[in-house]
Formats: structure tokens, sequence, C-alpha cells
């Protein structure tokens, strides 16, 4: 008899196209907005990086909200709610002509980030996988990295041909009918069809779980065991954004509009083979030993485009960097995953990302503020790989055994 096809599957490629437009336009396309502002009107990295660090600090208070919203809501509604702002956000840079236009078409932006960034996929996907939850979170991730394949390098070659106010309109349209596609696929958990996680038979009824002691929040945020994931991947993170949102920046010197386009496209392509081979592994390796390798290999690609003078050695710094660009925001999740309670993950990953969005909101205006400072990138590329090594660090110091205990007021008590 053959086995049936399991609807997680469609949920995966749903969450797939969600985020290759929710990264491609409201993350991997930052660089190319910056980018063409500053060439447009001819403002400083700072002017432009200001109102991105304050994107992603919305952004942040939008994804530590965002577990209860898609608990109430389901993901139909939020992600279609989600979808709306990104695209109106992105519509309306084409617009902008004062830089403090950018602040409130930021505000926009930050709702549909917020909802449809890397606390939203883990969210969506938790409730359809349990033993596979590795891969199919790192093959929806990689919806994510395609959005940096494709979907940016398209942008600059659009605003190329018709212009950034046409370019970023057309965007936006794409943007809302391919997200329609998506939300129309979309189901709140395997139970509506009546299986468990992973396409099982559905587990049987039992007793309501007691309820968890008030103020487990305030727990998690003392113990080191959250500490350990949360700080590291901010760190990590910090320096990641701040080098992607000024990528076309620092390369396109050395390789003009076309070899920029096409560094982008190496990073993210690069990005999408990292995050395979660790979907495949993951589930049978230390995952805080993948996150340390993770960091180390990114370290050697900033550290590489810090002192790159040819082609060549941009190229291969942007693939070093692009090969981590995936694992960064997938294992957060999947370290929670099996240090932490199933029934706490939700809450849990939407304040790590939460917590991880509002540190790096400060790495584009890190960079920005040092390369201005300085007049080079390479410095605020040094400090980057600083805060990286530090993240390698902390992530490795970290607990190593599976499902070890949580705080006392993680856990269930009786009433």
């Amino acid at each position: 008899m053959r086995a049936r096809w399991f609807y997680g599957w469609n949920v995966v490629a749903a969450v797939f196209v969600m985020a290759a437009f929710s990264f491609g336009l409201g993350f991997y396309g930052l660089t190319v907005y910056l980018a063409t502002l500053q060439r447009l009107h001819g403002w400083s990295a700072a002017t432009v990086s200001a109102p991105v660090t304050v994107y992603y600090l919305a952004g942040a208070l939008v994804t530590m909200v965002i577990g209860d919203v898609y608990a109430r809501l389901g993901p139909r509604v939020v992600v279609a709610l989600g979808g709306l702002a990104l695209a109106a956000g992105v519509a309306a840079l084409g617009s902008v002509t004062r830089p403090w236009q950018l602040y409130p078409v930021c505000l926009v932006m930050s709702l549909g980030w917020g909802a449809l960034s890397g606390a939203a996929i883990n969210i969506i996907l938790a409730p359809w996988w349990q033993r596979r939850r590795g891969l199919a979170v790192s093959l929806a991730f990689n919806g994510a990295t395609l959005g940096g394949v494709i979907v940016t390098p398209a942008l600059i070659v659009l605003i190329a041909a018709i212009g950034f106010a046409r370019a970023a309109a057309t965007a936006a349209v794409a943007a809302v009918i391919v997200l329609a596609v998506a939300v129309a696929v979309l189901r709140r958990g395997p139970e509506e069809l009546g299986l468990g996680p992973d396409g099982d038979p559905p587990p049987p009824a039992v007793a309501r779980p007691a309820p968890v002691a008030p103020g487990w929040r305030r727990e998690a945020l003392r113990s080191w065991r959250f500490w350990s994931v949360s700080a590291p991947f901010a760190l990590g993170l910090a320096a990641q954004v701040g080098v992607l949102t000024h990528l076309v920046a620092v390369v396109t010197p050395a390789l003009g509009v076309t070899g920029a386009a096409r560094a982008v496209s190496a990073a993210t392509a690069m990005a999408l083979l990292g995050r395979l081979v660790t979907g495949i592994i993951v589930d049978r390796v230390s995952r805080r030993l993948v996150a340390g390798v993770t960091l180390a290999v990114q370290i050697a690609g900033v550290l590489v485009l810090a002192r790159a003078g040819s082609p060549a050695t941009i190229y291969l710094g942007c693939a070093l960097l692009g090969a981590g660009v995936g694992n960064l925001t997938t294992l957060p999740g999947l370290i929670l995953a099996v240090e932490w309670p199933r029934e706490r993950f939700a809450p849990l990953i939407a304040l790590v990302v939460g917590i991880n969005q509002f540190t790096f909101a400060f790495g584009p205006s890190l960079v920005g503020v040092l390369r201005d400072w300085t007049g080079s990138y390479a410095p605020a590329l040094a400090a980057c790989a600083a805060l990286e090594a530090i993240a390698a660090v902390l992530v490795l110091l970290g607990p190593t055994s599976r499902r070890t205990r949580a705080p006392r007021s993680c856990r269930a008590t009786s009433p």
C-alpha cells in the first residue's frame, strides 16, 4: 500500500514561498534599497542606515508577540496581513525623497517583517513536524535564501531597467499575488486533517495538561540555557545583518553594478547550499557545534572581504559569508526544540527571535557609522568578525545534553 502524501509538505512549500518574498524584500532587499537611495540622493551611509535600525527594532517588538497573534488568528490571517504591510512599505520606498520619510515607511514594513520572518516560519511549521523538524525547517528557510538568490538580484535589474519607483511597485504587486497563493495552502495544524505531527496517526486523547506556573518567561530570561541561545545568535546576526545591509555598497566599487548583483547571488546561493547540508545532518549531530562551525566560516568570509583586493577574493569572501547566512536564522529554533519543552516552543522562539532582532537592528548603523568615521568599510568588517568570534565562543559554552531540564517555572505544575 502506497504511503499517503502528508499535507505538512504542502505547508513547507507555502512557507518556502512566504520566506522567499519576506526575506527577499524585507531582509536581503535592504542592501539594494540603501545603495539605491545613496546613489539617487547622495545621502550618507549613516543617514540611510538609521531608519533600517528603527525597522528592525519595530520588527523585533512585533516578533516578540507574534506567537500569541498566530495562536489567536491562525497563519492564514497573519500571513495575509503581514504580506500586505510589507508590500505597502516596499511600494512606498519608491516615492521617498527626504530622509525623514524613510522612518514611517520602515515602520509599515516592520509590521510585515515581524509577522513573516524567522519566528513565523518556526511557529507555522512546529505543529506539523517533530521527528523531521530539522529537515522541514531547513527546507522552508531555503525559501528565505532563494529570496536573496532571485528576488534581490531581480530588484537590482528592475531598478536599472525601469527606475526605483516602478521597480518597487512591481515587486510589491508580485509579492501580494504570490503570498495569496501561499495563504490558501496554510492550515493551523495536522489535527484539522485527523493526523499527528509528521503524518503519524493522531495521538490518543489525554487529559488537559496542568497549567504552567506564572512567570515562566521571567525564569527563562534568568537562565543561562536561554541566553546561551539568544546572546550568541544576537551578536552573530548583528554582524551578519550589518555586513549584508551594506554588501552592495562594499563590493560595487570593485565589481560594478552587474558584478555586485552576481556577488549577492553568490552569497545567497552558498546560503542555500549551507542550509541544505545543515538540514541533512543537524538532526544527527550537536546543533551547537553546527552553530560554532557556521560562525567560524562566516568570520573567514568577513575577514576576506575586509582585505579583498581583487574580484576573485571578493567573490570568495561573499561565498564564505553566504555559507552561514541561512543557518544563523535556522539554528536558534532547532536548538530550542531539543533543549526546551515542546509546549513552550512557540513563545520561546518568538522571544529569542525578537531579542535577536532587537540586537541586530544596530548592525547596519554600526557598519554605516564606522564606515563614515574611518572612510573605509574594512574597520567595520573587522568589528563584525570580532562580534561573530564572541558569538561562537558563547554558543559552544551552552548546555550540550538533549532535553536537559528547563527552569522550574517552565515545567508543568499541579493546579
